[in-house]
């Protein structure tokens, strides 16, 4: 049986491991198909490609997309994109100047708050393209103010902490759109980690699926059965078709590690069968 693992970061967003060392630890876990999916660009692919160049292992192109929905941050998959399409890529630029501008703000509060230099030192973590909050947790690691990067997140980067700041990305129909003109599938990434209302989150697919959303994923990272299965049911209701991955970004900060998540239940049509 394939393995498949269709979500994943590397450092050319705020993936731990560069995209040659991804692959490498992807064919050591047994995965036979890997998208890597970095956070609003794509810089990673070409360097992932190669370095699948004769290994036992297939790299499908593809992204992670921040979108704002109704004052909720998703994320939007696209997989098996063009990269070079130049309206996801302008798409894509845009969103990044977005972060730039919100990395700034940031850096700001915790200034604030008594913590001065933190965007000079997340940048050291960070690729030349995109700078996330995820850098930021790893400086303020570094420098002692929390014992890991998810201690950061709850005493510094969420909701009502010193270095909160709201998202405001692109809209859930632009996104689906640049993931489509290139060819590409999107897909709603871990729908259980929104924390929404079951009505909430029914309305969030319907408005994707009205965009010309594709697929859904069923399995992401750690999950109870119980929930692979809520959400399988969830597709199977709005015909979805389903993803899994690991959802990726490093061996000490993921949820869970590559190609390591529930198996797709087999009421479920895969999102790879559009491919074959």
């Amino acid at each position: 049986m394939t393995h498949y693992d269709l979500h994943c970061h590397s450092t050319a967003s705020d993936g731990a491991l560069s995209p040659q060392a991804l692959v490498e630890r992807a064919v050591q876990q047994g995965v036979d198909v890997l998208a890597l999916t970095d956070h609003d660009g794509t810089e990673g692919i070409n360097a992932a490609l190669k370095a699948a160049e004769g290994q036992p292992i297939t790299l499908i192109p593809g992204v992670e997309i921040s979108v704002t929905w109704y004052s909720s941050t998703v994320h939007i998959v696209g997989l098996n994109i063009d990269i070079d399409n130049p309206k996801l890529q302008s798409g894509l630029a845009d969103i990044r100047d977005y972060r730039q501008q919100r990395a700034e703000q940031i850096a700001q509060r915790l200034e604030k708050s008594g913590i001065p230099g933190a965007l000079e030192g997340a940048a050291q973590y960070a690729s030349k393209t995109m700078l996330g909050r995820m850098h930021f947790a790893q400086f303020l690691v570094e420098q002692g103010h929390a014992a890991d990067t998810k201690d950061v997140f709850k005493r510094f980067l969420v909701r009502g902490k010193p270095g909160y700041v709201p998202g405001s990305w692109t809209d859930l129909s632009s996104a689906v759109q640049w993931i489509t003109e290139a060819g590409g599938q999107a897909v709603i990434a871990h729908p259980l980690r929104y924390k929404m209302t079951a009505t909430k989150l029914r309305r969030l697919i319907e408005d994707f699926k009205t965009a010309g959303g594709q697929a859904i994923e069923v399995s992401s990272g750690h999950q109870h059965p119980d929930q692979l299965r809520n959400v399988a049911a969830l597709a199977k209701q709005y015909d979805l078709l389903a993803s899994c991955g690991s959802d990726f970004h490093g061996p000490d900060q993921s949820w869970s590690e590559l190609g390591r998540f529930l198996p797709l239940p087999a009421s479920c049509k895969p999102v790879w069968s559009l491919w074959q």
